[in-house]
């Protein structure tokens, strides 16, 4: 039993991700979301124009369209943007993960 316990740790080293490793879940190497001046988009609709523009200006590899109500997983990527919408279709907010 003694062994074990001094294994644990060397063991749940060997899990952690090293630097240049795989990328952690969800997320697409080289892409990395900034969501720092997007506001320019509160207020347009959210169409797939809306959405590509979005993607281009915080950089993201993926993007999440969140209507009312809707239920959103917690998992973070940081190379998704997530874009809220109003019952009208129009983008209310924008953030990364």
């Amino acid at each position: 039993m003694r062994n074990v316990v001094v294994l644990a740790p060397a063991l749940l080293a060997a899990c952690a991700a090293a630097p240049g490793g795989p990328p952690v879940h969800g997320q697409v190497p080289g892409y990395v979301c900034n969501a720092e001046g997007a506001d320019r988009f509160i207020g347009q609709p959210a169409t797939a124009e809306t959405g590509t523009a979005i993607l281009r200006a915080t950089h993201s590899a993926s993007i999440r369209w969140v209507r009312p109500g809707m239920m959103i997983t917690m998992e973070f990527s940081a190379s998704r943007v997530t874009v809220r919408m109003d019952s009208e279709q129009k983008v209310i907010a924008i953030n990364c993960g």
